[in-house]
């Protein structure tokens, strides 16, 4: 339990606090308020402890000197980044693409086309592996085309767990019971008793890597079938959402979809894109 005193003292702010949040700011895009004071000292705990050091200030002190390893200011950043994720969350995009987007793309009676898809926010990789789900339920209702799903995250700590591709069974709920049963491998081994893993098959078409939005250029292919950007730009000041939907505009192929959060439709505001859903984009 945290005491009122303790409570307080985490809720005041100090220059190197400021430093840090200025930081994270500039290397993610993502705006960390006063407000956020209190999470940072609660995510940042177990390792300001684990490393010795009395305080949080004392630890981000650390972290600015010429003595501090430069992959501790790396975890730290992953430490503090928010990774909300969850199956078929916002599940209206996926039953636009398994009804509308995907019958449209398939091919009619020639060369399969391959599609390919970019989860630009992966955390540890429900949304991608939910995409290649929708993707392989295509396939098996005889539509034509090859797919790959691309997870990318600013996060290295939590792109190593969603390589593994090994989820809570409690993570599984929101998938239909039907898709847990075809897409989930339940663990045999006792150690892993209550995890459930993605299946080869499908983990074949699904890779990830490390992506920072705020980087000048994106090192991800320009002919994309879809982007999911979903529940991110929040994060970003209006400046920083407009350069990086423009960035993510021009790796979409013509008719290209991105797929937003559902608070994030009044974000997008660009020449080259036509809002064709509630929160979801088409590249003229």
């Amino acid at each position: 339990m945290i005491h009122a005193k303790t409570m307080a003292a985490m809720t005041q702010n100090s220059p190197v606090m400021d430093r840090f949040r200025a930081h994270v700011r500039a290397v993610t895009g993502i705006t960390l308020t006063e407000a956020k004071v209190t999470m940072i000292h609660q995510r940042l705990r177990k390792r300001v402890t684990d490393l010795g050091f009395a305080r949080t200030e004392d630890y981000l002190a650390h972290l600015f000197t010429d003595a501090a390893d430069p992959a501790e200011m790396v975890r730290a950043l992953d430490l503090i980044t928010t990774n909300t994720t969850s199956f078929f969350r916002e599940v209206q995009h996926f039953d636009y693409m398994a009804d509308t987007f995907l019958p449209a793309l398939a091919a009619k009676g020639g060369r399969k086309p391959r599609l390919k898809f970019w989860s630009a926010a992966a955390s540890e990789g429900a949304e991608a592996y939910t995409i290649a789900m929708v993707l392989a339920e295509g396939l098996r209702r005889g539509l034509a085309y090859d797919f790959a799903v691309l997870g990318t995250d600013v996060s290295t700590r939590i792109l190593e767990k969603a390589s593994r591709a090994v989820f809570q069974r409690e993570q599984l709920e929101t998938v239909p019971p039907e898709l847990r049963r075809r897409y989930f491998l339940q663990a045999s081994d006792p150690a892993l008793a209550g995890m459930a893993r993605i299946v080869p098959e499908l983990r074949r078409h699904v890779r990830f890597g490390y992506l920072n939005l705020m980087d000048d250029a994106y090192p991800v292919d320009s002919n994309l079938s879809a982007v999911f950007l979903r529940n991110v730009l929040i994060y970003f000041e209006r400046e920083t959402q407009t350069r990086v939907i423009s960035r993510i505009v021009h790796h979409l192929a013509p008719g290209g979809h991105l797929f937003v959060g559902h608070s994030e439709s009044m974000v997008v505001d660009h020449p080259m894109l036509v809002q064709v859903r509630p929160s979801i984009f088409r590249r003229a």
